[in-house]
């Protein structure tokens, strides 16, 4: 006999077993990724590095243009200021303070990062909506532009577009890692909106009567965004490292007071074999932070897509 406690205890353990049902797909993919531990150990390094970015001025001890300890550089002896009180990693070999300098490099990283995806995604926004939209001559055009653009690899094509300009700046690093992104998200994008096109709201709204440009807008586009913001948090690590690449060769802005982890790579690469930690120090803060933007990208790409779920 199949009493109410009983009753309630089966219905408890089917919805322990079923968690997502009757939950929406934001709410289901946001439960599965706070309890992994891939993601929370991402976000807690994404999130120390945007509290450092925003903190730097504050935080930075001294000017990172300041050459206060060049007494100590000694190029007879090729030696560099150690650590000391008040210069927790010492100086470079200009005698700047380096802990300031890769706090204040910080912010310069996070800004080419993020106006680079932005503007990429933009870009890219723009030319998956006309192909995946349109179809036909228009999608055949767009993708053409697309496959030329992809059949280059990424950093190649940014240092040539980076090359074009006469004068190197942040800006031009920004520019050409935004054109390097625009075709991946306008590829993706392209794609989730031609299958929005075959589904049944569509067909439906279609059959309606509903007029074209409010079908796009208002039902295939928001429906196919999940992939594209996904995709934009793991472009994000690709943008710091080709950024950072960029600055690494020259294509830079040329004032280093103005610090930037690449720039500083760059810049350590004549000491680099008496004095491997100025490269040591903003290599790692590279590879730690595009790390944590990856596995945030990856934990959020398992958590919505069903065919990777776990």
């Amino acid at each position: 006999m199949t009493t109410p406690t009983t009753r309630k205890t089966r219905i408890d353990e089917l919805a322990g077993a079923a968690p997502d049902i009757g939950v929406s797909l934001v709410a289901s993919a946001w439960r599965r990724v706070r309890r992994s531990p891939v993601f929370l150990v991402g976000a807690t390094i994404i999130g120390l590095f945007v509290l450092l970015a925003l903190l730097a001025p504050l935080l930075a001890p001294h000017d990172p243009g300041l050459h206060l300890l060049e007494n100590q550089v000694s190029r007879a002896d090729n030696t560099i200021p150690p650590a000391q009180p008040g210069h927790p990693l010492g100086g470079d070999q200009y005698g700047r303070d380096l802990f300031s300098r890769l706090l204040l490099g910080s912010q310069q990283t996070l800004l080419v990062a993020l106006l680079a995806t932005v503007i990429g995604l933009g870009g890219g926004l723009v030319l998956g909506l006309l192909a995946g939209a349109f179809g036909g001559w228009v999608d055949a055009l767009v993708m053409r532009a697309v496959d030329v653009l992809l059949s280059v690899p990424s950093l190649l094509l940014a240092v040539s577009i980076g090359a074009l300009f006469a004068q190197q700046s942040q800006f031009t690093v920004i520019l050409a890692v935004a054109i390097v992104q625009v075709p991946i998200f306008g590829r993706l994008l392209r794609g989730t909106m031609l299958a929005q096109r075959a589904s049944d709201h569509v067909l439906a709204a279609r059959a309606l009567g509903v007029r074209e440009s409010a079908i796009v807008f208002r039902h295939m586009l928001p429906n196919a965004l999940g992939p594209v913001v996904v995709q934009a948090t793991l472009v994000l690590a690709v943008a710091i490292i080709d950024a950072a690449a960029l600055s690494f060769l020259g294509l830079g802005a040329a004032d280093d007071s103005v610090p930037e982890w690449g720039q500083m790579l760059g810049g350590a690469q004549d000491v680099i074999d008496s004095h491997p930690q100025l490269a040591f120090w903003p290599a790692g803060c590279i590879i730690l932070v595009a790390l944590g933007f990856t596995l945030v990208g990856e934990s959020l790409r398992d958590a919505l897509d069903p065919k990777r779920r776990r």
